[in-house]
């Protein structure tokens, strides 16, 4: 990557970055701005596939184009510039088409409808659509230990639980359920977005067992910092700290799925930004255990770099 980067390259990809990933781009600004260019072009081009699946009128035209970007992908070449650009990244960080070609097969499970049955089959998709950007995140820091990118692909799927539980009523209204069957029975989309007294009880108690469920993700997730360079380190470090608070916003208003959708405002942003780095020097003067839990990949297996 070359030292210094046109201004008007960096900020028409942050700007994608900037609009539709607070929570990145916020921590964003403690990377230099080789490292941050490249993290903005591989959201962008997420952010483009997922849009494909998110607004399609017509779900087979949309699965036509995501298999004809995956086409594009092995024969390195396409006539769409965006994916033109992955491609370049994809080259000068030797990212691994199978990782990127998991990430479109879970975006493709989004067309239709969506009803998840079971826990292990939630978390390989949240493995597909968020776990892969973590090992693809580790290509771009140059962080290529097989250890790293088990701990990357837990703090990608810690973020996604998130996610799920955040934007219940969203993807209810889309016709989709991520929240398994095995935790809420067959309670449908329309069911849930006018629940009766019962169904919101049995809602909000399988949101607090994946927001839980999550907190193991993210505690995995950190000791992961650990092979990352400092500059780096605190970046991701701010980033999940960020994006884990939207559960604590959630905790905080008892579970209520139905209101205003939760974020976190840009003081506490910054409080969490401190207390990352506080967390990080005391780790600092402990022995840090890095050793992978593989419990947390039983569900995983065969999937590119799950440590199952």
């Amino acid at each position: 990557m070359q030292a210094s980067l046109p201004d008007s390259k960096v900020e028409k990809a942050t700007a994608v970055l900037a609009a539709n990933g607070k929570s990145f781009a916020f921590a964003g600004k403690l990377l230099d701005t080789a490292t941050l260019f490249a993290c903005a072009r591989l959201y962008r081009f997420c952010r483009y596939v997922d849009d494909v699946a998110d607004e399609a009128t017509d779900p087979v035209k949309a699965a036509r184009q995501l298999a004809s970007i995956k086409h594009d992908l092995v024969r390195q070449k396409s006539h769409d510039p965006l994916v033109s650009d992955f491609i370049l990244l994809a080259r000068d960080y030797a990212l691994d088409v199978a990782v990127v070609n998991e990430l479109l097969d879970g975006i493709a499970s989004d067309l239709g409808h969506v009803l998840v049955q079971s826990d292990a089959e939630l978390l390989r998709y949240c493995y597909r659509v968020a776990g892969t950007v973590g090992v693809l995140m580790c290509n771009i820091f140059n962080v290529r230990s097989p250890a790293a990118l088990a701990h990357a692909i837990d703090l990608g799927i810690a973020m996604q639980l998130t996610n799920i539980c955040r934007d219940v009523v969203e993807d209810a209204k889309n016709g989709r359920r991520y929240i398994p069957a095995d935790m809420i029975g067959d309670l449908s989309p329309k069911q849930i977005l006018a629940p009766c007294s019962a169904e919101r009880t049995v809602m909000s108690e399988a949101v607090r067992k994946l927001l839980s469920r999550a907190d193991h993700y993210y505690q995995s997730g950190a000791q992961g910092y650990w092979f990352l360079p400092a500059r780096i380190r605190f970046a991701i470090a701010v980033a999940a700290r960020v994006y884990r608070e939207i559960g604590t916003a959630l905790r905080a208003r008892g579970l209520d799925l139905w209101g205003v959708r939760a974020y976190v405002k840009t003081p506490r942003k910054y409080m969490l930004a401190l207390a990352a780095l506080w967390s990080l020097v005391k780790a600092r003067r402990t022995r840090v255990d890095v050793s992978h839990n593989t419990v947390l990949h039983q569900s995983l297996e065969g999937l590119p770099y799950a440590n199952s």
